[in-house]
């Protein structure tokens, strides 16, 4: 089966997204405390600031999600061709995605969602609903994920709790941050169980919901056969593009700007319905791209970054815990928005070349390695082998 380079660039095009968000999250104490960042400097942080809970903000894993379904049916599909059982092989996938995600939650990154893929993805082995139930259950998920944040504004408003936030999270991460290695490693391991349950409200539905329509996708080999709807992807656009932008604006506005509180959750409840219009109108544009003039380059320079998308993202965490954290410079609450966007461009660019000169040399990624290893319960030579012609196998 030869492997689908869209679905590795697409993968690759949604490391980016993934970063930018969770940068903040590093980079800036106020990020997500409904507080605003005291040391902005202009006009131009609160700009950036918008756009990233624009453009980016409850996006991103939108796509990774629907690619983790997709590839869900590219695994099956593996598994028949070498005659494995199919549901062992998955669940110590989803176990090696679990135990993956619990040490990067502990130790990096509070805000993990490889755990989640790991126990979500128990429903994905499970399911025996046809395609078109897969559409349905992933649409009444989306619904009901608007519905819990509509509720919880509600609850706000009648809690009386919707008032000024509290700035001690902000002050505990600052001194943990710009203290040592351990105050660092501590902080998140006790940020990390909190987070957990925040995910499971706030990211699981939706998560799912892309995970069943990637899967109803990949059943369709949809992404193998874009040449037989590509006339539809502007209609996607057109239509897409602003829907999606109509919820973000109104996400983007209520997060950054006052009152805050209740308004955000309603306003979270309306990016839940608009936000996948958005991201299929990316996966849409990127399509197109994929076939005009500039394609062979975007693919080549997106699809290896998406071959090791797991080894990337966990890359990112550890570059960014030795930016911001006790672990390496402290830079926390030290860089204005325009700093950390450019750093977001530098640590992007250089994962995209290292990510070309890594497969070059070997057939997985370290943490691909890993992961293939527990799934097929076999651990094969990553390093490929260079012949006396200069040939790799």
């Amino acid at each position: 089966m030869t492997r689908l380079q869209n679905v590795d660039a697409l993968r690759g095009f949604a490391l980016l997204g993934i970063l930018a968000v969770n940068i903040g999250s590093f980079a800036d104490p106020y990020f997500a405390s409904g507080m605003k960042n005291p040391h902005y400097l202009g006009v131009l942080d609160y700009v950036l600031r918008f756009m990233e809970a624009l453009l980016f903000e409850t996006k991103f894993y939108l796509l990774f999600s629907f690619l983790f379904g997709y590839s869900f049916t590219l695994q099956m599909t593996a598994a028949e061709r070498a005659g494995a059982a199919f549901r062992p092989r998955m669940l110590r996938r989803a176990a090696g995605l679990l135990m993956l995600g619990v040490l990067h939650g502990f130790f990096l990154f509070y805000g993990d969602i490889l755990h989640l893929y790991g126990y979500l993805s128990l429903v994905l082995i499970a399911w025996k609903g046809s395609q078109r139930q897969a559409v349905r259950c992933a649409l009444a998920l989306l619904v009901f994920a608007a519905l819990v944040f509509v509720g919880l504004g509600v609850w706000l408003l009648l809690a009386g709790l919707d008032g000024a936030p509290d700035t001690a999270p902000v002050l505990a991460k600052l001194a943990a941050y710009h203290g040592s290695a351990h105050a660092t490693q501590a902080h998140i391991a006790g940020e990390f169980p909190a987070t957990v349950g925040l995910l499971l409200i706030g990211q699981a539905p939706s998560a799912l919901a892309m995970f069943l329509l990637g899967l109803a996708a990949g059943r369709s080999q949809l992404l193998a056969h874009v040449g037989t709807f590509r006339h539809q992807l502007p209609r996607v656009l057109k239509v897409g593009l602003p829907v999606g932008l109509s919820g973000a604006l109104l996400y983007a506005a209520a997060s950054e700007f006052p009152p805050g509180g209740a308004l955000v959750m309603f306003a979270q409840a309306a990016g839940y319905l608009t936000a996948p219009f958005m991201t299929s109108s990316y996966v849409a544009a990127l399509l197109l791209l994929f076939e005009s003039r500039v394609g062979p380059r975007l693919l080549a320079a997106l699809a290896p970054m998406g071959k090791i998308a797991l080894s990337n993202y966990l890359v990112q965490s550890a570059a960014m815990a030795l930016l911001f954290t006790g672990y390496g410079l402290r830079l926390c609450g030290e860089l204005p928005p325009v700093a950390i966007f450019a750093l977001v461009l530098a640590i992007y660019l250089t994962q995209m070349a290292l990510s070309a000169w890594w497969l070059k040399r070997h057939t997985y990624g370290p943490a691909e390695w890993l992961l293939r290893g527990l799934t097929n319960w076999n651990f094969v030579r990553a390093k490929k082998q260079i012949q006396a012609d200069g040939r790799t196998t």
